[in-house]
């Protein structure tokens, strides 16, 4: 199975309301979560030698934080004898872009691993290890669209129309904790019922704030507005519309202003890293007959 790719798809959050502030320093959030057919790609080779290793190294990022890493050590604290496995990442999703990168390549690694290590460990096992590494891991685990609340991790699957996204990635990195911790973000969005939210007017209550602290994402929301209606996804500093076929979408992006990074992807209710397991276990159960 070591000649698999495994996907670490994006996502993106179609509306993201902040609705106030916890004692523990974390926010109550309603968001919607889609994945895209778009994103990373990781292989891994298992080995009887519980080392780790991943290539290429990611720059300035040590293996301690490096959430690859953590989510494998994580999950050999649940074998009964550790195994190992070389890694490999072909990155495609950048940091800082507010669409899950780093999220979905821990999600990806605890899915796969589980899966070639034998660990045998439940989705939900899975999404509790995946919450210690961050608030968004449960929902790649799990690999279908849902409405969040809670931190994040109260996921409720949800399914919508699966259309084309043109996705701008400004030129700048933005720090989601910085995000949450400024005093200036609104956190006082009223928690509405799901009904009521699909119903309604999608907005992202973290957009002003990253405009206010990065004009090029301002500046790449007023291009996109010419063309769609458009908001950022998570804390940015990717932005987004949606486009009910793909030429559309691939006409706007055909036009992008020199230098400026995109890609046109649709977006979709199951992930494609829950389609690769599924066919990884019809291999596994045919190679066993």
């Amino acid at each position: 199975m070591s000649n698999i790719l495994w996907p670490a798809p994006a996502k993106l959050n179609l509306f993201l309301h902040v609705n106030g502030r916890r004692p523990d320093g974390y926010h109550e959030l309603q968001t919607l979560f889609i994945f895209l057919d778009h994103g990373d790609t990781l292989s891994f080779e298992v080995t009887e030698d519980p080392a780790l290793t991943l290539s290429p190294a990611i720059p300035g990022v040590p293996d301690e934080e490096n959430l690859i890493i953590r989510a494998a050590r994580l999950l050999q604290t649940r074998l009964p004898t550790p195994k190992g496995a070389r890694i490999r990442l072909t990155k495609v999703l950048p940091m800082g872009g507010g669409i899950g990168g780093g999220s979905s390549d821990a999600a990806t690694t605890l899915v796969a691993l589980n899966h070639l290590w034998g660990a045998d460990l439940s989705v939900d096992e899975l999404a509790e290890i995946g919450v210690r590494l961050g608030a968004d891991v449960p929902v790649f685990v799990r690999g279908v669209a849902a409405f969040a609340e809670g931190v994040g991790e109260r996921l409720r699957p949800i399914e919508i129309p699966e259309r084309w996204y043109l996705v701008i990635k400004p030129e700048c990195h933005v720090a989601t904790a910085a995000i949450f911790q400024d005093p200036d973000l609104p956190r006082d969005t009223p928690k509405m019922r799901l009904q009521d939210l699909l119903a309604g007017e999608w907005k992202n209550d973290c957009e002003g704030l990253v405009k206010k602290r990065h004009p090029e994402v301002a500046n790449a929301l007023g291009w996109l507005l010419e063309y769609a209606p458009s908001r950022m996804t998570g804390t940015g500093a990717c932005v987004f519309a949606a486009f009910e076929d793909e030429s559309l979408a691939r006409e706007v992006l055909a036009k992008l202003p020199d230098g400026w990074m995109g890609f046109v992807a649709k977006g979709v209710n199951i992930s494609p890293l829950a389609n690769i397991l599924q066919l990884a276990r019809h291999a596994n159960v045919a190679g066993s007959i």
